[in-house]
């Protein structure tokens, strides 16, 4: 399907904590954005090498960054992956101009990353540090030598893969069921996580089927029923974005809560940014 061309090309910039995180959150975001003709590029913040439970360090490090890099190319995006030690992200002034610097290069209508309470410690350092560089990213003392922004840009947390932020409260539902299978072939490609990892974490290894076929039902049958259940909690906002007609019917949906700390989401700003 030839991708739909606007006057006006937006600029999509996720944060997430880990590798996987991004596309968990944002990932049918991302691809509504690109194949409306926009710009989106993926960071994060960890290399994610200690996310296994018998790999670590370089090997699991290289592992992840492959993963993340056939994800992206699903979507022909840039996905930067920096090389911070998973489970020791803090919330300190060099990360902090790290993300500025990304910011300012960049140049983003719209910032994304967890929200300040999540679960996961690196997950609320990152939402920390993005939150920090909002106004930062303006100030032409700060990182002096990347030019600064003239415009705050507009910063939103988006719910993770895990969804325990128990104040997330959002501003922008987004009908995803177009771009679900995109979606769940992004995560598809992260399989130390999804086929290893996480069924290890939930004592399911063992379940855990043979087979390409089979493995990749396994991964779509972890994550659908979140984003399902993300649209019926969210089905009277969707109903008054899409109508009745469709807004009942939306069965995969992706959310985002405006944070106070970036620019103001104007009528005409929600229009341009959420046109889906």
């Amino acid at each position: 399907m030839a991708r739909k061309r606007h006057a006006a090309t937006n600029r999509l910039l996720v944060f997430g904590a880990h590798p996987d995180d991004c596309e968990a959150a944002a990932g049918g975001l991302a691809a509504l954005y690109v194949r409306a003709g926009h710009v989106v590029r993926f960071v994060s913040m960890t290399n994610g090498d200690t996310g296994h439970y018998e790999m670590s360090g370089a090997e699991l490090a290289r592992r992840r960054y492959a993963e993340a890099q056939r994800s992206a190319a699903i979507l022909g995006i840039e996905y930067t992956i920096l090389d911070n030690h998973n489970g020791e992200l803090e919330a300190v002034l060099e990360r902090r101009k790290e993300v500025i610097r990304i910011i300012r290069t960049f140049k983003p209508d719209l910032v994304l990353t967890h929200g300040p309470d999540d679960y996961h410690p690196d997950h609320r350092y990152t939402s920390v540090l993005v939150q920090d560089s909002a106004y930062q990213v303006t100030v032409p003392g700060m990182c002096a030598l990347t030019p600064h922004l003239m415009r705050n840009p507009i910063y939103g947390y988006v719910r993770g893969s895990a969804g325990r932020s128990p104040t997330f409260s959002p501003t922008v539902v987004v009908d995803i069921g177009q771009v679900i299978e995109k979606k769940l072939a992004m995560l598809a490609c992260h399989e130390s996580q999804f086929l290893e990892w996480i069924p290890y974490s939930r004592g399911q290894l063992k379940e855990v089927p043979t087979g390409k076929a089979a493995r990749r039902r396994w991964i779509e049958n972890m994550w659908r029923p979140s984003f399902a259940g993300l649209a019926d909690k969210c089905r009277e906002q969707l109903i008054a974005r899409y109508g009745k007609s469709r807004g009942s019917k939306v069965k995969f949906a992706e959310a985002v809560e405006i944070s106070p700390f970036g620019s103001a989401l104007t009528e005409e700003a929600a229009r341009r940014l959420f046109p889906f």
